[in-house]
């Protein structure tokens, strides 16, 4: 009964021995750092591997969600894609054709040019007149102005072919997130957990609809469990973070000693919990700390303890 009167009436450390010899007590509870899993995407579960009690490795499987509503959802999503593609143009076999007409152009251009000065030269020899020389010159200058046109026509078509594309694909990125989209809530229908641990509570069974943001399970790593005490502004000067300590729980009728490592103190302070009957005791002022603890199978949460230093 004496550790529970510790407990109910000042959770503070007490000098059970003496302030001079440094021993002094503490209780609380066991707490544990529990994490609740929950659905990211909606749907009926397929599977259900967190029943409570059972032990889980970080990265295993915990559920399975039905997404047979999301792959009808990806095939449309793929198939509109596939119709925008079809209904672009291809610019290249109309690039070609030009290219290959200029080409020809430009063969035929040099051989005009050549003509030209062929006739130019026999001008000077009195062995063509004039006029010859300036249909040959003719010939040269409609050469360059069809070159010239293929040229304007081929810029044209690219320009006119580009813009026809580009207002259809400009329909292809929205298909693009919401694929993308699409398959985070395929991937996120697969429930991974994410610690390994005991689980301490199950909220679904294997059938059940869920949805996004509601919980399926908690899970906490019960192999060291954290039991959470009260100081006294007096007393902080004698903890310290990483101090080892004595951790006392009920076995039967005597205490178990187990050790422990005090992981932190809280650097504010706050009135002694409610649970506290006196008014007096009410009024003090304590600080949190919190005692990691290895657990060998006899700490449950919620189990009270004493710490002797």
């Amino acid at each position: 009964m004496k550790k529970y009167l510790i407990y109910f009436t000042s959770m503070l450390f007490l000098g059970s021995c003496g302030r001079g010899n440094g021993d002094f007590d503490a209780s609380g509870t066991f707490e544990a750092e529990e994490v609740i899993v929950s659905a990211e995407t909606a749907g009926r579960i397929l599977s259900f591997h967190a029943d409570e009690g059972k032990l889980l490795r970080a990265g295993e499987l915990a559920a399975v969600i039905d997404t047979s509503a999301l792959q009808l959802q990806a095939l449309q999503v793929e198939a509109s894609m596939a119709a925008l593609r079809d209904k672009t143009t291809d610019v290249q076999p109309y690039i070609r054709t030009l290219e290959q007409q200029m080409v020809l152009q430009r063969t035929q251009l040099k051989a005009y040019e050549r003509e030209r000065d062929r006739v130019a030269n026999l001008v000077k020899e009195d062995a063509a007149t004039l006029k010859q020389l300036d249909e040959a010159e003719t010939l040269v200058q409609v050469g360059r102005e069809q070159l010239a046109l293929t040229q304007r026509q081929l810029e044209q078509q690219k320009n006119i072919i580009g813009t026809q594309n580009r207002s259809i694909l400009s329909e292809q990125a929205p298909l693009e997130a919401r694929r993308a989209q699409i398959s985070d809530q395929l991937y996120k229908a697969r429930v991974i957990n994410p610690i390994a641990g005991t689980v301490l509570t199950s909220y679904a069974e294997a059938g059940e609809v869920t949805a996004p943001g509601k919980a399926l399970y908690k899970i906490a790593d019960l192999s060291y469990l954290q039991l959470r005490a009260y100081i006294s502004g007096e007393q902080m000067a004698l903890v310290k973070t990483g101090q080892d300590v004595k951790v006392l729980i009920d076995h039967g009728k005597e205490y178990k000693e187990l050790s422990g490592s005090v992981i932190w103190i809280s650097d504010k302070a706050e009135f002694t919990p409610k649970t506290i009957q006196t008014r007096d005791e009410r009024a003090h002022l304590v600080y949190a700390m919190k005692i990691r603890v290895k657990n060998d199978g006899a700490l449950k949460i919620g189990m009270y303890g004493e710490v002797k230093f």
